[in-house]
């Protein structure tokens, strides 16, 4: 008999205690899962801070290339914008199928050492489509007076690197010695409100050039 009410009670004691036991263990799985769930958030937080700030400091970045015909350059090699940056104004330019009819110019007009040897400078460089536009009978012509086209040639270079913000609304004496105005602002500028910026930015070793989509005149 006794021993029966000693069995009886230490179940009793057990069962008492069982759940006491049950809580303790779910209330420490909680703590634990609560400083899981923290540490996951604040690492989250973290990781986000962190993607935020290289998104931000990407997209601050404005010292890319910009405008519609940016698309047409290469991707790689030596026409690319970066094969571009690694040489001459004259010789990255050469290698701008875009440009072609501007090199051959250039060529004409015997400055290719002089572009290339000069340091600093801005180009704005028009496309073929450009000198399309002038009558072809004219571009013959200019072609071939090498004074004249030097004359034109050199109206479409500043003796300066300029930026973007430079060219929000600016008067920039040119190596003619006559001067070109530029206005806009983000990534639309134009120059002489004639030519349209069509690729900007663009760097090589020594110049910044601005891809334009009218061949610019000088007025005398």
């Amino acid at each position: 008999m006794n021993t029966r009410i000693r069995r009886t009670t230490g179940l009793l004691a057990a069962a008492a205690v069982l759940p006491l036991a049950l809580a303790a263990c779910s209330n420490g799985s909680s703590d634990a899962d609560k400083s899981d769930s923290a540490g996951t958030a604040a690492a989250s937080a973290t990781t986000g801070s962190e993607e935020m700030a290289g998104s931000g400091s990407s997209a601050s970045s404005t010292d890319q290339p910009f405008g519609p015909a940016c698309s047409s350059v290469p991707k790689d090699g030596a026409g690319s914008f970066d094969g571009m940056a690694k040489d001459p104004v004259a010789t990255a330019a050469s290698n701008n199928p875009a440009l072609s009819t501007l090199v051959a110019a250039v060529k004409k007009a015997g400055l290719v050492d002089t572009l290339n040897n000069a340091q600093d400078i801005t180009v704005f460089a028009p496309t073929n489509d450009a000198f399309a536009k002038i009558p072809k009978a004219t571009l013959d012509k200019v072609l071939n007076d090498k004074a004249q086209l030097t004359k034109i040639l050199t109206y479409h270079v500043v003796g300066q690197k300029l930026t973007p913000e430079d060219l929000e609304n600016g008067s920039f004496t040119t190596l003619e010695k006559s001067k070109v105005m530029t206005s806009g602002s983000g990534e639309s500028y134009t120059v002489n409100d004639s030519a349209k910026v069509v690729c900007g930015n663009v760097k090589t070793a020594n110049a910044n050039v601005y891809i334009i989509d009218t061949v610019l005149m000088p007025k005398s």
